[in-house]
């Protein structure tokens, strides 16, 4: 593959800091960088990589390569499961690890040789080549029933999951030279044209097409719908949902698609960035959006967005850090997207500060997906900048937040009273390229006040109230954490890894063409 030159990302301007603690052990005595250090900052950041590598090295089988779903906080017990984003996040950590010189070139190399090994072995379905989501780290066994309780699992293949892996091979091939032929094969065998519903499905708004969640080989219990996308194989069956919004992770999936010639280029078009705006028939949205349409490759594009704090944003479904900014670990898209990302990014992240800091009055913010301080897992998120009505709330008792829908839906809880907020620190990081400053001082509290580190770095999650901390680490969020961290310090490396010359000119003109309505004033 041929690379491009780097592109930097658009940031916002940074705030001064405040006094920062470094994250490493040896250091937790000392009283951390004074305000605009700089150098000092990036010590700090490179101390919470060294540590959260302990946690995916401590999770990660040394022979198959491949890491555990989760971890306990003292870095013990791995789970026996993991998934197709849990592989690539630890393929992606291992080359930011050695980049950012925490492990050396050989062992770096040895351990993505490993991993390639094992999914050059394991089963897979071979007529589109995507793998499975669940299997056993300790021998690489497709996963039928869950570890520990026996529970029955139906063999799922996920469309965002086997796109976080995608995009793993194609950093390997280029950051590893010698393992190229290994990751490009594999890269090459994946073909994301069997999950991609050309006729758009349940998007009646625009008509283009659209991903499906993923498929199974066999009729699965529940919902499901037969078919076939691809050029090959048996009937397969698909998930009765489609990815439809534009703020999500799994847009992904449609970038390396669309690079590929796999995905039509109109399907970037094709997912909404808010329900329009036609009466009560989308009534059920978080809001009344405002906004116009545009036309795209002959796809029309009702560009609506949300008002949050005097800002104009587009919504993610639920609100969440992660819908909006995974993607952007990869895909320099605030760069090319000047008239879209460069400006939706930076406002996500300010409505995710000020939601935290004033609106619920927190002291702290960052929130997604995580491992759930009450429980196993939950959906944490910003409500009101989230497209569902009912969507991710942000504290412990799930605080539904509804000013309603003019004319349509009358407001249920204009005034919310936030409980116990749970903040999630890989949130944060994913904000780094637009607000460094409030990223160290949110991470050095989290760490500091609320006592949310461990010796693999970052804890998953804290309620800022109760001061429960979910103590253990997951596979996913520890590695969006490393990769926010290389990129931060090495100048964009993963992206750079990422993206190719076929890739930027098929997909930098369609980002490049958007235009949303968000303003962050």
């Amino acid at each position: 593959m041929k690379r491009t030159p780097k592109f930097a990302v658009m940031c916002a301007a940074l705030v001064a800091g405040t006094f920062i603690i470094a994250p490493s052990a040896a250091a937790d005595t000392s009283t951390g960088p004074t305000k605009g250090d700089s150098a000092g900052d990036d010590t700090v950041l490179k101390g919470y990589a060294v540590d959260t590598w302990a946690s995916l090295d401590a999770m990660t089988d040394k022979k198959t390569g491949l890491p555990a779903d989760k971890l306990q906080g003292d870095l013990s017990d791995p789970s026996d499961n993991t998934s197709p984003t849990n592989i690539g996040g630890y393929l992606w950590s291992v080359v930011s690890a050695r980049d950012l010189g925490i492990i050396s070139k050989q062992d770096a190399f040895k351990r993505m040789k490993s991993t390639l090994k094992t999914l050059e072995q394991i089963e897979r379905h071979e007529p589109s080549g995507m793998f499975y989501n669940w299997y056993s780290p300790k021998d690489g066994h497709k996963l039928t029933t869950w570890p520990g309780s026996n529970d029955p699992v139906d063999p799922f293949l996920s469309s965002v999951d086997n796109g976080w892996l995608a995009a793993s091979f194609r950093i390997v091939a280029e950051a590893e030279p010698r393992l190229a032929r290994s990751a490009d094969a594999l890269y090459a065998s994946m073909d994301f044209g069997y999950f991609h519903n050309l006729e758009g499905g349940a998007n009646a708004v625009n008509g283009a097409g659209l991903n499906r969640g993923g498929f199974w080989v066999t009729p699965p219990p529940g919902c499901s719908v037969p078919g076939n996308y691809g050029d090959d194989g048996s009937e397969l069956y698909y998930t009765c949902h489609h990815y439809d919004t534009s703020v999500s992770e799994a847009r992904i999936v449609n970038y390396l698609g669309i690079a590929n010639g796999q995905i039509p280029a109109e399907a970037y078009y094709g997912t909404l960035r808010t329900m329009p705006d036609q009466g009560c028939d989308f009534a059920w949205q978080e809001q009344k959006p405002t906004g116009e349409t545009r036309e795209y490759l002959g796809v029309p594009v009702y560009e609506g967005v949300y008002e949050y704090r005097g800002m104009k944003l587009v919504p993610a479904w639920g609100g969440s850090m992660f819908e909006a900014l995974m993607p952007d670990l990869l895909v320099p898209e605030a760069d090319w997207g000047p008239q879209s990302w460069a400006v939706n990014h930076p406002a996500s992240v300010r409505a995710q500060i000020e939601h935290g800091l004033d609106e619920a009055g927190y002291g702290y913010w960052g929130f997604s997906p995580a491992s759930d301080p009450f429980g196993e897992y939950a959906e944490y998120g910003v409500e009101g900048v989230g497209m569902s009505a009912d969507g991710y709330a942000s504290d412990r008792e799930r605080t539904n937040v509804d000013a309603g829908y003019d004319g349509c839906r009358e407001a249920s809880n204009p005034t919310p009273e936030f409980g116990d907020g749970v903040v999630t620190p890989h949130a944060s990081f994913l904000a780094l390229p637009y607000d460094k400053s409030a990223v160290l001082s949110n991470l050095a509290g989290i760490k500091n006040d609320l006592g949310a580190y461990g010796p693999g770095g970052f804890y998953d999650a804290v309620a800022t109230q109760s001061g429960t901390i979910a103590d253990r680490y997951l596979s996913l969020d520890q590695s969006m954490i490393m990769a926010a961290v290389a990129n931060e310090l090495l100048d964009d490396r993963l992206k750079d890894y990422f993206v190719d010359d076929d890739f930027e000119a098929a997909v930098r003109p369609l980002v490049e063409a958007q235009i949303f309505g968000s303003k962050l004033e």
